[in-house]
């Protein structure tokens, strides 16, 4: 093989390692997402993961965040401004990136 190969194979490695991260990060922000919603809505830890699964589940409704968006600001009603929601959905991303580097 020559060098041009390898670096070929260690660029599709690469992609599809941060194709499937960025997959892992998306799910565990919503997890993380629907766990904190769950707690706004005084849900019990085991209504909590339910509730954080139903938020996974959203988000293969269609492609984006929207359908979760629409999911969590439905379910919050008039609990939590639109904004403060979004916010929180945009951190949630990094603090989801943090654990998944930790368990790395």
């Amino acid at each position: 093989m020559s060098t041009f190969d390898d670096r070929e194979r260690g660029f599709e490695n690469k992609f599809a390692h941060d194709q499937d991260m960025q997959f892992r990060a998306g799910a565990r922000r919503n997890k993380l997402m629907g766990l904190w919603v769950a707690e706004l809505l005084g849900k019990s830890a085991e209504e909590a993961e339910a509730y954080a699964k139903e938020v996974v589940k959203a988000d293969f409704e269609e492609a984006g965040h929207e359908d979760v968006m629409r999911k969590v600001l439905a379910d919050l009603g008039d609990r939590v401004p639109e904004a403060e929601v979004r916010a929180k959905y945009d951190e949630l991303l990094a603090v989801a990136k943090g654990q998944l580097m930790n368990e790395v």
